[in-house]
């Protein structure tokens, strides 16, 4: 098979979660450890860490990835969904895994694939383990697709497990109560490895602790070691002030990820940092640094309050449940504009009146409907809308959109396009 041969057979045959939901998500590790042992259980040749969480997991992990680059490491990063192309899932380096390798490896597994039928995410993440275990990377930087505990990911033994926040999504799978949501992705805490919490609230917090007591690991709290003294913008970076406890002298980190979120996130990194140095790894100060500013660059990211336009402003963002709106809310209120365009698309299975509830009445709102069995349709989502009083049309791309946003837009205008992965990622302009 040619390489989009083999992508058609990977995502028309397998079932996947982004294309039609809770129905391609198992509970249950067996396949992807069958498929593993199947390929000499690749994930045992090379160390690991775990990156889970609601939101901010995918800004960690690229974030995580480029320090550890930039440290001289050769780093493995497995992260879903892709905008574009799969091939973004799995990157050695920065650099997107090769077409030959999932042509050759699809070949491999296609008997064990008509055997036990895995899921597309079975199937990718044990590509990404074979990949690195080929490549021979020192260290891979592991995203868990959805919760945790029941994750395809969860087989490894890392170096090191990081849960960045806690919020609500996924509750027709993950449960009904911060407090379950808590114990499905604290199910990625291994006997006797560290992990490291970013945000806590009291919900989940008291369930960290009783796993990682369970299990001996040891519990690091990323705001509890240092907080953010302030920040501020210049030329599309943030530049956050951090004061470490005990320390007088604050740090600046510049970070070309700008969303005014990325704060939280970059105390977890600093965390994670700190833990990795005492496990051995090599990571000084000037290597965290560049690899903050440099991260979008080193690792291809894409998505977060990443502006592609000036004159109007334009800006993608892949924010799509109750925390990621809330804090593209927060942003919105801190850009300087003069009108405000939202183009948005949705799927199905999100808290879509929680959502709605939170955007601006303000707001000239452009109806979409991604291209993907999942979505919403563009008239309910309209429909839903105007119960919030949220006036707009419905538009059939977003493409088309967002130029005839861009075309009714003033200079000084705030285009953004938000609420769904796939939405961001049928963007011409990525």
């Amino acid at each position: 098979m040619t390489y989009l041969q083999t992508i058609e057979y990977l995502f028309s045959r397998l079932p996947m979660y982004s294309r039609i939901g809770a129905a391609a998500f198992k509970k249950d590790l067996t396949n992807t450890i069958t498929l593993c042992e199947y390929l000499g259980n690749p994930h045992k040749e090379f160390k690991s860490i775990h990156i889970a969480g609601t939101n901010g997991k995918g800004s960690v992990s690229h974030m995580l990835a480029a320090i550890l680059q930039t440290a001289g490491y050769k780093t493995g990063l497995y992260t879903s969904p892709h905008l574009k192309d799969f091939r973004e899932r799995i990157k050695v380096n920065g650099a997107e895994i090769n077409e030959k390798f999932i042509i050759d490896f699809t070949e491999k597994i296609k008997p064990l694939i008509e055997e036990i039928e895995p899921s597309f995410f079975e199937i990718t993440v044990a590509m990404a383990f074979d990949y690195f275990a080929e490549q021979k990377v020192d260290v891979a930087v592991i995203e868990v697709g959805l919760g945790g505990r029941f994750d395809s990911t969860n087989i490894i033994t890392p170096e090191l497990s990081v849960i960045t926040n806690i919020g609500w999504d996924h509750m027709n799978i993950l449960g009904d109560s911060l407090e379950k949501i808590a114990f499905e992705k604290g199910g990625i805490i291994k006997s006797k490895v560290p992990v490291v919490i970013g945000e806590t609230i009291p919900e989940s917090r008291s369930i960290f602790e009783k796993i990682a007591s369970e299990k001996n690991a040891p519990l690091h709290l990323a705001t509890a070691e240092r907080n953010v003294a302030g920040w501020q913008w210049d030329k599309h970076e943030l530049i956050v002030e951090i004061a470490e406890e005990g320390k007088t002298d604050h740090k600046k980190y510049h970070l070309d990820l700008p969303g005014i979120y990325q704060s939280k996130n970059l105390l977890t990194i600093l965390e994670t940092c700190s833990v990795l140095k005492e496990r051995g790894y090599n990571l000084n100060e000037d290597d965290i640094k560049h690899g903050l500013q440099k991260t979008k660059k080193l690792t291809g990211l894409h998505g977060r309050w990443e502006v592609i336009h000036e004159n109007p402003t334009i800006v993608l963002d892949v924010g799509h449940n109750e925390d990621g709106i809330k804090q593209i809310i927060q942003q919105i209120e801190l850009t300087k504009h003069h009108d405000l365009h939202i183009i948005i698309g949705m799927v199905k299975d999100k808290e879509i009146d929680t959502v709605l509830s939170l955007l601006p009445h303000s707001a000239n709102y452009y109806f979409i409907q991604a291209h993907i069995p999942r979505a919403l349709s563009a008239e309910t989502l309209k429909e839903k809308a105007g119960k919030f009083n949220l006036n707009g049309k419905i538009v059939t791309d977003v493409n088309e959109a967002i130029k005839e946003a861009k075309s009714k837009a003033h200079k000084d205008d705030l285009i953004l396009i938000c609420g769904s992965v796939f939405l961001v990622g049928e963007v011409n302009s990525l």
